[in-house]
Protein backbone atom coordinates (compact mmCIF):
# COMPACT_ATOMS: atom_id res chain seq x y z
CA UNK A 1 0.00 0.00 0.00
CA UNK A 2 2.85 2.06 0.78
CA UNK A 3 4.74 1.64 -2.45
CA UNK A 4 1.58 2.66 -4.40
CA UNK A 5 1.17 5.45 -2.94
CA UNK A 6 4.56 6.61 -3.24
CA UNK A 7 4.49 5.49 -6.89
CA UNK A 8 1.50 7.70 -7.18
CA UNK A 9 2.84 10.73 -5.48
CA UNK A 10 6.06 10.40 -7.76
CA UNK A 11 3.81 10.20 -10.79
CA UNK A 12 2.02 13.55 -9.78
CA UNK A 13 5.57 14.80 -9.44
CA UNK A 14 7.08 14.07 -12.31
CA UNK A 15 3.73 15.46 -14.54
CA UNK A 16 3.66 18.48 -12.12
CA UNK A 17 7.01 19.16 -12.96
CA UNK A 18 6.56 18.36 -16.99
CA UNK A 19 3.62 20.80 -16.97
CA UNK A 20 5.96 23.54 -15.34
CA UNK A 21 8.84 22.79 -17.47
CA UNK A 22 6.48 23.42 -20.51
CA UNK A 23 4.83 26.52 -19.25
CA UNK A 24 8.66 27.45 -18.38
CA UNK A 25 9.89 27.29 -21.84
CA UNK A 26 7.31 28.29 -23.52
CA UNK A 27 8.06 31.80 -25.16
CA UNK A 28 5.49 34.12 -22.82
CA UNK A 29 3.66 37.18 -24.23
CA UNK A 30 4.16 40.71 -22.61
CA UNK A 31 0.78 43.25 -23.20
CA UNK A 32 -0.02 46.11 -21.62
CA UNK A 33 -4.09 47.22 -20.96
CA UNK A 34 -4.53 50.87 -21.73
CA UNK A 35 -6.91 53.43 -21.84
CA UNK A 36 -8.81 56.96 -20.57
CA UNK A 37 -9.56 56.99 -16.62
CA UNK A 38 -12.27 54.50 -15.51
CA UNK A 39 -12.50 52.39 -18.77
CA UNK A 40 -12.24 49.30 -16.44
CA UNK A 41 -8.26 48.39 -17.03
CA UNK A 42 -7.75 46.90 -13.65
CA UNK A 43 -10.71 44.98 -13.56
CA UNK A 44 -10.40 43.66 -16.92
CA UNK A 45 -6.88 41.93 -16.03
CA UNK A 46 -8.16 41.29 -12.50
CA UNK A 47 -10.89 39.15 -14.09
CA UNK A 48 -8.65 37.54 -16.28
CA UNK A 49 -6.64 36.52 -13.65
CA UNK A 50 -9.57 35.05 -11.94
CA UNK A 51 -11.66 33.24 -15.09
CA UNK A 52 -7.88 31.26 -15.77
CA UNK A 53 -7.18 30.37 -11.72
CA UNK A 54 -4.38 32.22 -11.55
CA UNK A 55 -5.78 33.80 -8.67
CA UNK A 56 -4.03 31.96 -4.98
CA UNK A 57 -6.25 30.69 -2.63
CA UNK A 58 -5.64 33.46 0.39
CA UNK A 59 -5.50 36.13 -2.30
CA UNK A 60 -8.85 35.10 -3.37
CA UNK A 61 -9.91 35.32 0.45
CA UNK A 62 -8.39 38.40 0.84
CA UNK A 63 -10.07 39.84 -2.10
CA UNK A 64 -13.39 38.85 -0.69
CA UNK A 65 -12.97 40.97 2.64
CA UNK A 66 -11.42 43.83 0.66
CA UNK A 67 -14.34 43.82 -1.70
CA UNK A 68 -16.93 44.67 0.91
CA UNK A 69 -19.45 42.00 -0.38
CA UNK A 70 -22.42 43.34 1.21
CA UNK A 71 -22.13 46.54 -0.40
CA UNK A 72 -22.13 45.06 -4.08
CA UNK A 73 -25.44 44.71 -6.08
CA UNK A 74 -23.91 41.71 -8.62
CA UNK A 75 -22.17 40.00 -5.51
CA UNK A 76 -19.26 39.95 -7.09
CA UNK A 77 -15.47 40.78 -5.90
CA UNK A 78 -13.81 43.98 -6.77
CA UNK A 79 -11.62 42.54 -9.16
CA UNK A 80 -9.36 45.24 -9.76
CA UNK A 81 -7.66 45.05 -6.32
CA UNK A 82 -5.96 42.36 -7.75
CA UNK A 83 -4.41 45.20 -9.57
CA UNK A 84 -4.14 47.92 -7.70
CA UNK A 85 -1.71 47.70 -4.85
CA UNK A 86 -1.09 51.03 -3.50
CA UNK A 87 -3.35 52.30 -0.65
CA UNK A 88 -3.52 55.01 -2.76
CA UNK A 89 -4.88 53.46 -5.73
CA UNK A 90 -7.15 51.35 -3.12
CA UNK A 91 -9.07 54.48 -1.89
CA UNK A 92 -9.04 56.79 -5.29
CA UNK A 93 -10.03 53.71 -7.52
CA UNK A 94 -7.49 54.31 -9.94
CA UNK A 95 -4.45 53.29 -11.07
CA UNK A 96 -1.22 55.09 -10.34
CA UNK A 97 1.92 52.62 -10.63
CA UNK A 98 2.28 49.67 -13.42
CA UNK A 99 1.23 46.50 -12.15
CA UNK A 100 3.15 43.37 -13.63
CA UNK A 101 0.93 40.42 -13.19
CA UNK A 102 2.61 36.72 -14.34
CA UNK A 103 -0.40 34.27 -15.59
CA UNK A 104 -0.62 30.79 -17.65
CA UNK A 105 -2.69 28.38 -19.43
CA UNK A 106 -2.83 25.23 -21.47
CA UNK A 107 -1.38 27.01 -24.34
CA UNK A 108 0.15 30.09 -23.68
CA UNK A 109 2.03 32.08 -20.90
CA UNK A 110 1.82 35.75 -20.46
CA UNK A 111 3.35 38.72 -18.54
CA UNK A 112 0.38 41.49 -18.37
CA UNK A 113 1.32 45.44 -17.73
CA UNK A 114 -1.87 47.04 -16.29
CA UNK A 115 -0.76 50.56 -16.95
CA UNK A 116 -2.30 53.93 -15.42
CA UNK A 117 -5.03 56.43 -17.59
CA UNK A 118 -4.98 59.47 -15.92
CA UNK A 119 -2.83 61.98 -18.50
CA UNK A 120 -0.60 63.08 -15.20
CA UNK A 121 1.01 59.16 -15.00
CA UNK A 122 1.62 58.99 -18.63
CA UNK A 123 5.09 58.37 -18.42
CA UNK A 124 4.39 55.02 -16.63
CA UNK A 125 1.99 53.86 -19.52
CA UNK A 126 5.34 54.57 -21.44
CA UNK A 127 7.53 52.17 -19.89
CA UNK A 128 4.78 49.53 -19.69
CA UNK A 129 4.60 49.61 -23.54
CA UNK A 130 7.90 49.90 -24.06
CA UNK A 131 8.46 45.41 -23.83
CA UNK A 132 4.93 44.65 -24.94
CA UNK A 133 4.18 42.56 -27.54
CA UNK A 134 0.46 43.79 -27.98
CA UNK A 135 -1.58 46.16 -26.60
CA UNK A 136 -5.41 46.03 -25.17
CA UNK A 137 -6.59 49.36 -25.87
CA UNK A 138 -10.24 49.84 -23.65
CA UNK A 139 -12.89 51.85 -24.35
CA UNK A 140 -15.93 52.71 -22.61
CA UNK A 141 -18.97 51.63 -24.94
CA UNK A 142 -21.17 54.53 -23.51
CA UNK A 143 -18.56 57.47 -24.32
CA UNK A 144 -16.17 56.26 -27.30
CA UNK A 145 -12.69 56.75 -27.48
CA UNK A 146 -11.38 59.89 -26.23
CA UNK A 147 -8.23 62.20 -26.30
CA UNK A 148 -6.31 59.64 -23.96
CA UNK A 149 -7.09 56.63 -26.05
CA UNK A 150 -5.74 58.30 -28.49
CA UNK A 151 -2.45 59.24 -26.76
CA UNK A 152 -1.71 55.82 -25.22
CA UNK A 153 -2.81 54.03 -28.62
CA UNK A 154 -0.04 56.58 -30.21
CA UNK A 155 2.47 56.00 -27.60
CA UNK A 156 1.89 52.12 -27.98
CA UNK A 157 2.19 52.48 -31.98
CA UNK A 158 5.26 54.47 -31.25
CA UNK A 159 6.89 51.86 -29.05
CA UNK A 160 6.72 49.74 -32.05
CA UNK A 161 3.39 47.49 -30.95
CA UNK A 162 1.64 46.56 -34.04
CA UNK A 163 -1.20 43.94 -32.42
CA UNK A 164 -4.09 45.85 -30.87
CA UNK A 165 -6.94 44.97 -29.70
CA UNK A 166 -9.68 47.11 -28.84
CA UNK A 167 -11.90 45.87 -25.67
CA UNK A 168 -15.30 48.04 -25.80
CA UNK A 169 -16.23 47.68 -22.11
CA UNK A 170 -19.07 47.93 -20.25
CA UNK A 171 -21.15 47.25 -23.22
CA UNK A 172 -23.64 45.63 -20.90
CA UNK A 173 -24.88 49.49 -19.75
CA UNK A 174 -25.60 50.22 -23.18
CA UNK A 175 -28.12 46.95 -23.02
CA UNK A 176 -25.65 44.94 -25.49
CA UNK A 177 -26.02 47.76 -28.29
CA UNK A 178 -24.29 46.34 -31.59
CA UNK A 179 -24.57 49.57 -33.10
CA UNK A 180 -22.59 51.38 -30.58
CA UNK A 181 -20.12 48.61 -30.81
CA UNK A 182 -19.60 49.09 -34.53
CA UNK A 183 -19.65 52.77 -33.96
CA UNK A 184 -16.73 52.86 -31.81
CA UNK A 185 -14.97 50.11 -33.84
CA UNK A 186 -15.04 52.13 -37.01
CA UNK A 187 -13.55 55.20 -35.54
CA UNK A 188 -11.12 53.59 -34.19
CA UNK A 189 -10.34 51.57 -37.06
CA UNK A 190 -9.90 54.90 -39.00
CA UNK A 191 -7.61 56.00 -36.46
CA UNK A 192 -5.54 53.08 -36.52
CA UNK A 193 -4.84 53.46 -40.43
CA UNK A 194 -2.94 56.84 -39.24
CA UNK A 195 -0.73 55.09 -37.00
CA UNK A 196 0.46 52.19 -39.65
CA UNK A 197 -2.13 49.95 -37.73
CA UNK A 198 -3.93 47.84 -40.49
CA UNK A 199 -5.96 44.97 -38.67
CA UNK A 200 -6.63 45.97 -35.08
CA UNK A 201 -9.35 43.34 -33.63
CA UNK A 202 -12.22 44.68 -32.03
CA UNK A 203 -14.05 42.77 -28.93
CA UNK A 204 -17.40 43.69 -26.77
CA UNK A 205 -16.69 43.11 -23.19
CA UNK A 206 -17.86 43.36 -19.87
CA UNK A 207 -14.83 42.80 -17.84
CA UNK A 208 -17.14 42.67 -14.38
CA UNK A 209 -19.28 40.01 -15.45
CA UNK A 210 -16.74 38.44 -17.35
CA UNK A 211 -18.51 38.37 -20.86
CA UNK A 212 -15.98 37.50 -23.89
CA UNK A 213 -12.94 37.59 -21.38
CA UNK A 214 -12.48 33.78 -21.02
CA UNK A 215 -15.79 32.40 -22.01
CA UNK A 216 -17.90 33.88 -24.89
CA UNK A 217 -21.24 35.54 -24.16
CA UNK A 218 -23.25 35.13 -27.53
CA UNK A 219 -26.82 34.47 -25.43
CA UNK A 220 -25.86 38.10 -24.89
CA UNK A 221 -24.57 39.39 -27.70
CA UNK A 222 -25.60 37.22 -31.10
CA UNK A 223 -24.60 39.36 -33.17
CA UNK A 224 -20.89 38.98 -32.26
CA UNK A 225 -19.61 36.00 -33.92
CA UNK A 226 -15.39 36.51 -32.85
CA UNK A 227 -13.29 35.20 -30.60
CA UNK A 228 -12.91 36.34 -26.88
CA UNK A 229 -9.88 38.10 -25.40
CA UNK A 230 -8.26 34.88 -24.30
CA UNK A 231 -8.02 33.07 -27.66
CA UNK A 232 -6.72 36.22 -29.51
CA UNK A 233 -4.17 36.75 -26.74
CA UNK A 234 -3.14 32.81 -27.11
CA UNK A 235 -3.07 33.30 -31.02
CA UNK A 236 -0.97 36.60 -30.42
CA UNK A 237 2.99 37.05 -31.62
CA UNK A 238 6.09 37.59 -29.94
CA UNK A 239 8.44 40.52 -31.02
CA UNK A 240 11.43 38.97 -32.95
CA UNK A 241 15.17 40.69 -32.00
CA UNK A 242 16.18 38.24 -35.27
CA UNK A 243 15.25 42.03 -37.67
CA UNK A 244 19.10 42.97 -37.13
CA UNK A 245 22.49 41.52 -37.01
CA UNK A 246 24.27 40.87 -33.33
CA UNK A 247 23.98 43.43 -31.08
CA UNK A 248 25.47 43.57 -27.62
CA UNK A 249 26.19 47.29 -25.88
CA UNK A 250 28.98 46.47 -23.34
CA UNK A 251 28.33 46.57 -19.62
CA UNK A 252 31.54 45.64 -17.93
CA UNK A 253 35.09 44.58 -18.96
CA UNK A 254 35.62 41.23 -16.84
CA UNK A 255 39.03 40.58 -15.78
CA UNK A 256 39.40 38.63 -12.74
CA UNK A 257 42.82 37.70 -13.46
CA UNK A 258 45.83 38.49 -15.82
CA UNK A 259 45.29 35.67 -17.90
CA UNK A 260 41.60 36.36 -18.95
CA UNK A 261 39.74 39.11 -20.25
CA UNK A 262 35.80 39.34 -21.42
CA UNK A 263 33.04 41.80 -22.19
CA UNK A 264 29.63 41.37 -20.33
CA UNK A 265 26.37 42.49 -21.31
CA UNK A 266 23.20 41.45 -22.73
CA UNK A 267 22.73 40.36 -26.36
CA UNK A 268 19.88 42.97 -27.39
CA UNK A 269 19.72 41.16 -31.04
CA UNK A 270 20.70 38.35 -33.38
CA UNK A 271 22.91 36.09 -31.59
CA UNK A 272 26.56 34.70 -32.09
CA UNK A 273 28.59 31.63 -31.64
CA UNK A 274 32.37 30.98 -31.43
CA UNK A 275 34.25 31.26 -34.33
CA UNK A 276 32.22 34.60 -35.61
CA UNK A 277 33.69 37.64 -36.57
CA UNK A 278 32.69 40.95 -34.71
CA UNK A 279 33.28 44.98 -35.07
CA UNK A 280 33.96 46.95 -32.47
CA UNK A 281 31.86 50.03 -32.46
CA UNK A 282 32.82 53.23 -32.89
CA UNK A 283 36.38 52.03 -32.81
CA UNK A 284 35.89 50.12 -35.87
CA UNK A 285 38.27 46.98 -35.02
CA UNK A 286 37.43 43.67 -35.81
CA UNK A 287 38.34 40.27 -33.51
CA UNK A 288 36.68 36.65 -33.55
CA UNK A 289 34.63 35.31 -30.76
CA UNK A 290 36.67 32.51 -28.84
CA UNK A 291 34.86 31.47 -25.93
CA UNK A 292 31.11 32.77 -24.71
CA UNK A 293 30.47 32.35 -20.78
CA UNK A 294 27.77 32.86 -18.69
CA UNK A 295 27.49 32.52 -15.08
CA UNK A 296 27.53 28.56 -14.93
CA UNK A 297 28.38 27.38 -17.91
CA UNK A 298 30.39 28.11 -21.68
CA UNK A 299 27.97 28.76 -24.60
CA UNK A 300 27.97 27.25 -27.98
CA UNK A 301 25.67 30.49 -28.93
CA UNK A 302 23.88 32.82 -27.40
CA UNK A 303 21.06 34.75 -28.62
CA UNK A 304 18.99 38.22 -27.90
CA UNK A 305 17.84 38.07 -24.26
CA UNK A 306 21.06 36.19 -23.23
CA UNK A 307 23.18 37.85 -20.59
CA UNK A 308 27.08 36.76 -21.76
CA UNK A 309 30.90 37.89 -21.54
CA UNK A 310 32.15 37.35 -24.76
CA UNK A 311 36.26 36.23 -24.99
CA UNK A 312 38.05 37.42 -28.24
CA UNK A 313 40.83 36.57 -29.70
CA UNK A 314 42.89 39.40 -29.52
CA UNK A 315 43.73 42.50 -27.36
CA UNK A 316 41.20 45.43 -27.67
CA UNK A 317 40.24 48.64 -25.88
CA UNK A 318 36.81 47.88 -25.48
CA UNK A 319 34.94 49.43 -22.69
CA UNK A 320 31.53 50.31 -21.22
CA UNK A 321 29.27 52.07 -23.90
CA UNK A 322 30.66 50.72 -26.90
CA UNK A 323 28.88 47.80 -28.76
CA UNK A 324 29.88 44.92 -30.16
CA UNK A 325 27.93 44.28 -33.10
CA UNK A 326 27.88 41.68 -36.90
CA UNK A 327 30.47 43.37 -39.20
CA UNK A 328 28.22 42.92 -42.24
CA UNK A 329 25.26 44.53 -40.50
CA UNK A 330 26.52 47.55 -38.76
CA UNK A 331 23.82 49.77 -36.76
CA UNK A 332 23.65 53.58 -37.10
CA UNK A 333 26.66 55.85 -36.50
CA UNK A 334 26.83 59.63 -36.64
CA UNK A 335 26.65 62.86 -35.23
CA UNK A 336 22.92 63.83 -35.75
CA UNK A 337 19.44 61.36 -35.44
CA UNK A 338 16.10 62.42 -35.89
CA UNK A 339 13.85 60.39 -33.15
CA UNK A 340 10.06 60.29 -31.97
CA UNK A 341 9.89 61.75 -28.30
CA UNK A 342 7.41 61.98 -25.28
CA UNK A 343 7.78 64.84 -22.98
CA UNK A 344 7.23 63.08 -19.15
CA UNK A 345 8.10 66.50 -17.21
CA UNK A 346 6.50 69.40 -15.70
CA UNK A 347 8.78 71.44 -17.60
CA UNK A 348 8.53 69.61 -20.84
CA UNK A 349 11.50 69.84 -23.88
CA UNK A 350 13.10 73.19 -24.07
CA UNK A 351 14.59 73.58 -27.41
CA UNK A 352 18.69 74.24 -27.56
CA UNK A 353 19.00 72.69 -24.20
CA UNK A 354 21.57 70.13 -23.39
CA UNK A 355 20.24 66.89 -21.65
CA UNK A 356 21.99 63.51 -20.91
CA UNK A 357 21.05 60.92 -23.15
CA UNK A 358 21.67 56.87 -21.60
CA UNK A 359 20.44 54.59 -24.07
CA UNK A 360 21.32 50.79 -23.18
CA UNK A 361 25.00 51.47 -21.25
CA UNK A 362 25.98 54.61 -22.57
CA UNK A 363 25.62 58.02 -21.45
CA UNK A 364 26.07 60.99 -23.95
CA UNK A 365 25.21 64.79 -24.01
CA UNK A 366 23.15 66.00 -26.89
CA UNK A 367 21.76 69.09 -28.03
CA UNK A 368 17.28 68.38 -28.50
CA UNK A 369 16.00 70.67 -31.15
CA UNK A 370 11.81 69.72 -31.28
CA UNK A 371 10.30 70.54 -34.16
CA UNK A 372 6.50 69.22 -34.28
CA UNK A 373 4.07 68.00 -32.41
CA UNK A 374 0.83 66.26 -32.79
CA UNK A 375 -2.39 67.13 -32.06
CA UNK A 376 -4.29 64.13 -30.89
CA UNK A 377 -7.94 65.44 -31.54
CA UNK A 378 -7.26 65.79 -35.65
CA UNK A 379 -4.01 64.02 -36.06
CA UNK A 380 -2.10 66.48 -37.50
CA UNK A 381 1.41 67.50 -36.80
CA UNK A 382 2.17 70.78 -37.00
CA UNK A 383 5.56 73.05 -36.31
CA UNK A 384 6.56 73.44 -32.78
CA UNK A 385 9.81 74.59 -30.62
CA UNK A 386 9.07 73.10 -27.03
CA UNK A 387 7.32 69.81 -26.17
CA UNK A 388 5.15 70.49 -23.32
CA UNK A 389 3.90 67.79 -20.55
CA UNK A 390 2.96 64.58 -22.34
CA UNK A 391 3.13 65.71 -25.59
CA UNK A 392 4.05 63.58 -28.55
CA UNK A 393 6.57 65.34 -30.83
CA UNK A 394 9.53 64.60 -33.27
CA UNK A 395 12.93 66.09 -32.88
CA UNK A 396 16.82 65.95 -34.27
CA UNK A 397 19.48 65.47 -31.98
CA UNK A 398 22.89 66.48 -32.33
CA UNK A 399 25.77 64.77 -30.42
CA UNK A 400 29.23 65.87 -29.34
CA UNK A 401 30.45 62.24 -30.22
CA UNK A 402 29.66 59.42 -32.34
CA UNK A 403 26.29 58.00 -31.38
CA UNK A 404 25.41 54.31 -32.17
CA UNK A 405 22.22 53.42 -32.46
CA UNK A 406 19.41 51.24 -35.07
CA UNK A 407 16.01 52.71 -36.01
CA UNK A 408 13.53 51.54 -32.70
CA UNK A 409 11.65 50.19 -35.89
CA UNK A 410 14.03 47.38 -36.78
CA UNK A 411 15.66 46.96 -32.49
CA UNK A 412 13.96 48.42 -29.99
CA UNK A 413 16.33 48.14 -27.25
CA UNK A 414 19.37 49.99 -29.18
CA UNK A 415 16.59 52.08 -30.76
CA UNK A 416 15.41 53.94 -27.48
CA UNK A 417 16.58 56.11 -25.10
CA UNK A 418 15.62 58.37 -22.16
CA UNK A 419 16.53 62.18 -21.82
CA UNK A 420 17.98 63.15 -18.24
CA UNK A 421 17.84 66.71 -17.30
CA UNK A 422 21.79 67.99 -16.05
CA UNK A 423 19.89 70.30 -13.62
CA UNK A 424 17.72 68.04 -11.93
CA UNK A 425 18.41 64.69 -12.53
CA UNK A 426 15.07 63.85 -13.34
CA UNK A 427 14.51 61.74 -16.57
CA UNK A 428 12.26 64.06 -19.10
CA UNK A 429 11.37 62.27 -21.82
CA UNK A 430 11.48 58.91 -23.60
CA UNK A 431 12.38 58.48 -27.19
CA UNK A 432 12.65 56.39 -30.46
CA UNK A 433 15.00 56.32 -33.05
CA UNK A 434 13.61 56.98 -36.38
CA UNK A 435 16.89 57.44 -38.70
CA UNK A 436 20.37 59.12 -38.83
CA UNK A 437 20.61 62.26 -40.50
CA UNK A 438 23.74 63.40 -42.52
CA UNK A 439 24.77 66.71 -42.10
CA UNK A 440 25.01 67.85 -45.61
CA UNK A 441 21.41 67.37 -45.76
CA UNK A 442 20.77 70.25 -43.37
CA UNK A 443 22.28 72.73 -45.52
CA UNK A 444 19.74 75.41 -46.26
CA UNK A 445 19.40 76.76 -49.68
CA UNK A 446 16.52 78.66 -50.00
CA UNK A 447 17.73 79.86 -53.97
CA UNK A 448 17.04 76.46 -54.65
CA UNK A 449 20.51 76.19 -57.00
CA UNK A 450 22.54 73.62 -57.03
CA UNK A 451 24.83 73.30 -54.29
CA UNK A 452 28.22 72.32 -54.52
CA UNK A 453 30.29 71.33 -51.98
CA UNK A 454 33.95 71.41 -51.73
CA UNK A 455 36.76 70.61 -48.62
CA UNK A 456 39.57 72.59 -48.18
CA UNK A 457 42.71 72.94 -45.54
CA UNK A 458 41.69 75.74 -43.04
CA UNK A 459 44.82 77.48 -43.85
CA UNK A 460 43.16 78.13 -47.55
CA UNK A 461 39.48 78.88 -46.23
CA UNK A 462 40.69 81.44 -44.14
CA UNK A 463 42.54 82.97 -47.12
CA UNK A 464 39.15 82.77 -49.04
CA UNK A 465 37.18 84.29 -45.98
CA UNK A 466 39.26 87.39 -46.66
CA UNK A 467 38.49 87.88 -50.10
CA UNK A 468 35.63 90.97 -51.35
CA UNK A 469 33.78 87.66 -53.08
CA UNK A 470 33.11 85.84 -50.47
CA UNK A 471 32.35 89.02 -48.05
CA UNK A 472 29.78 90.25 -50.68
CA UNK A 473 27.86 86.45 -50.91
CA UNK A 474 28.95 85.53 -46.61
CA UNK A 475 24.73 85.54 -46.28
CA UNK A 476 24.42 82.57 -48.86
CA UNK A 477 26.95 81.02 -48.12
CA UNK A 478 26.61 77.98 -45.66
CA UNK A 479 29.59 76.20 -43.86
CA UNK A 480 30.32 72.78 -42.41
CA UNK A 481 33.14 73.27 -39.75
CA UNK A 482 34.28 69.65 -39.28
CA UNK A 483 37.11 67.21 -37.32
CA UNK A 484 39.03 65.10 -40.06
CA UNK A 485 37.40 61.69 -38.43
CA UNK A 486 34.17 63.48 -38.29
CA UNK A 487 34.07 64.33 -41.91
CA UNK A 488 35.57 60.83 -42.75
CA UNK A 489 32.31 59.36 -41.02
CA UNK A 490 29.75 61.72 -43.01
CA UNK A 491 31.88 60.07 -46.05
CA UNK A 492 31.19 56.47 -44.73
CA UNK A 493 27.27 57.27 -44.61
CA UNK A 494 26.98 58.43 -47.96
CA UNK A 495 28.95 55.72 -49.35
Amino acid sequence: MFDLALATANADQNFATEQLSKICTRTPLRFITCGSVDDGKSTLIGRLLWDTKAVKQDQAERLKKDSNLGENDLQLPDFALLLDGLQAEREQGITIDVAYRYFSTKKRSFIVADTPGHEQYTRNMATGASTADLAILLVDARIGILEQTKRHAMIAAMMGIKQFILAVNKIDLTNYDQESFEKIKNKFSEFALSLGITSPISIPICATLGENIVENAQDKMPWYQGQTLLEVLELASTRSKQTVGFRMPVQRVCRPNESFRGFQGSVAGGSVKPGDSVLILPSGLKANVTKIVTFDLVRNAAVAGDAITLVLDRQIDISRGDMITSPDAKPLLGFNFDANVISLALNGIKSGKKYWLKSASKMQRVLVEPYSAINLNSGVWSKAVDLPLNTIGKAKLKFEETAIFDSYEKNYETGSFILIDPDTNNTIAGGMIISALSEVAQINNDNDEEIILISLPQSIAKQIEETQAYAANKENINQIKTSKAKAEAILSELK
